[in-house]
């Protein structure tokens, strides 16, 4: 979908690019690819989730989900928020094991733990962002005002 305001653009591409980060993280977490490419792909995977269930859900809880439930909407921010919540908590125990992956650190014996996180991460971050897409941002494209989107990208920008 294209989006007219620029918090719905700027969290859409987000959005995507997670998506394609999570579908490189899960093939390599179900293939076999080579132990070399880990450090890295594990170094983006904790960024990812630093920014995702860092600022990104601290803007949308702070910012966003306010006006939401405001407008009507409270089921919905609700269901959202419980997912923020379950996955802060996979991303608690996962981010541990993804630093000492990219460090290249990880005892062998910790790899089944970091694939069972990786994968129920995978899972819980597609299914929301599915949900944003389809709630979320088209909702945004409604509630907000033009001077209303202009202030919340700044302060998104902003950090």
């Amino acid at each position: 979908m294209n989006y007219n305001r620029q918090v719905s653009q700027a969290l859409d591409h987000e959005h995507r690019a997670s998506l394609e980060h999570f579908e490189r993280v899960e093939r390599a977490l179900v293939g076999s690819g080579p132990e070399a490419e880990w450090p890295a792909l594990a170094a983006a995977l904790v960024r990812q989730l630093e920014n995702e269930i860092g600022r990104h859900f601290d803007f949308e809880e702070k910012e966003l989900f306010p006006r939401m439930a405001e407008s009507g909407d409270a089921d919905m921010v609700g269901l959202l928020l419980e997912e923020h919540h379950s996955i802060r908590a996979v991303a608690e125990e996962l981010l541990p094991l993804a630093r000492a992956r990219a460090r290249g650190e990880m005892p062998a014996g910790e790899r089944a733990d970091f694939k069972r996180l990786g994968l129920e991460m995978i899972e819980r971050m597609v299914s929301h962002i599915q949900k944003e897409s389809m709630s979320l941002l088209p909702t945004l494209e409604d509630l907000l005002d033009e001077d209303t989107d202009r202030e919340l990208t700044f302060a998104y920008a902003a950090g």
